[in-house]
This record gives structure tokens, C-alpha cells and sequence, in this order.
């Protein structure tokens, strides 16, 4: 297996690479360490999301809102997307909902105005994110969306080709992301439905 070769393909007018580490699941691990932390979910409108989400059982839900992504990077330009986001936890898998909220280019923009909506991303949360970088880098995956949230944490989307996902995400453990995964999943343990929707600012 060579890393960084593929074949070119597209979805639904996007186009994209499916690269030889797609379908090679040790070459994956190499890159993202561990399991699946989080699945990603894009949506129009995050209040009627989360009611959906809720309607299953699934919260309650955390909301960080009106977060603009300052130091963002999409597609090799600087960007700065406004979005509001939602988490839960279900079992140890967390759920995180996106909505943005203006129309600055990012990877979320890209998603809704190709008429997509809901599954987006699987993520990885990471202790060496130097090193995740530099191992995507060198299996050539593209990085479609990357930053570092205000010095918060740096995160980065990639695309790795295969049928995933639209994306694979990495995103920093860093002091703050700790917290808020904590937080997130002590929230979601023994919920009984009550306080379904709350702020984390």
C-alpha cells in the first residue's frame, strides 16, 4: 500500500479522493488513536434538532452558543463562521449538533448548500494533535476545515475518502475540551429528563 494515492470520485457534484488508507484499517489507526469519540451531526435549526434527539431519549442536551470560530482556516482561506452548537451524551458516544449561523465559507456552509443536512463527521479527541497532523499529512488526507476555536483547542477536518463520513474529524484535549467532555457525560448519566436543554456559558 502507498499512502496518498487514490482515485477520484464525486458526491453529489462535490468532488473528492478515496485514498488507499480508506480501506486500510491499520493505516487508520495510525493516525486517529482510539475509538470513535463523537458523531457530528449539521443542521438548519438546532432548537428543533435537539427536540428530535430528545424525542429518542437522547440529552440533555449542552449549549454553547453564538461561538464564533476565530483563527479558522477553510480550504486554504481564512474564515471566521458564527455557529451555535448542542452536545449529549449517549452511553460513552457523544452527539454533537451544529448550526451556523452566518454566511461565512466554512465546512458546515459547504454541507447545507449542497442541500445536505444531519450525519456529518466521526471524531477523534487526541493528547498529541502535532502528531495526528503530521500523520494525516503524510497519508495525504485533505484538510477541508481547521482551527483552534480562539486558543480553546486546535481541531481539524479531514477527508479521508470511503463512506465514513463526509468528514473525519481530530479535535485537541486540551484543559477546556476535558471539561466539557466531562461535563457533557456526567450530564447525561442517570438523566431523568428533566432540565433537558441547558447553557454551558
Amino acid at each position: 500500500m502507498t499512502l496518498g494515492t487514490g482515485t477520484r470520485r464525486a458526491h453529489g457534484g462535490v468532488p473528492y479522493v478515496v485514498l488507499e488508507t480508506a480501506r486500510d484499517p491499520a493505516a487508520l489507526r495510525t493516525i486517529l488513536p482510539g475509538p470513535i469519540r463523537q458523531n457530528g451531526y449539521v443542521v438548519r435549526d438546532l432548537e428543533r434538532a435537539m427536540d428530535a434527539w430528545l424525542a429518542v431519549g437522547v440529552g440533555p442536551w449542552l449549549v454553547l452558543p453564538h461561538l464564533r470560530q476565530s483563527g479558522s482556516v477553510y480550504r486554504g482561506q481564512p474564515t471566521e463562521p458564527v455557529v451555535s452548537m448542542a452536545f449529549a451524551n449517549s452511553g460513552e458516544l457523544q452527539v454533537e449538533l451544529i448550526e451556523q449561523e452566518d454566511d461565512a465559507p466554512s465546512i458546515y456552509r459547504e454541507f447545507l448548500d449542497a442541500g445536505r443536512e444531519g450525519f456529518h463527521h466521526l471524531a477523534w479527541w487526541v493528547e498529541d494533535f502535532p502528531s495526528v497532523a503530521r500523520a494525516a499529512r503524510d497519508a495525504g488526507w485533505p484538510v477541508v476545515h481547521e482551527g483552534d476555536t480562539g486558543g480553546m483547542a486546535r481541531f481539524a477536518y479531514y477527508d479521508p475518502g470511503g463512506v465514513t463520513s463526509t468528514v473525519v474529524e481530530a479535535m485537541e484535549l486540551t484543559d477546556a475540551t476535558r471539561w466539557l467532555v466531562t461535563t457533557v457525560r456526567e450530564a447525561a448519566a442517570g438523566w431523568d429528563g428533566t432540565d433537558p436543554v441547558r447553557s454551558l456559558v
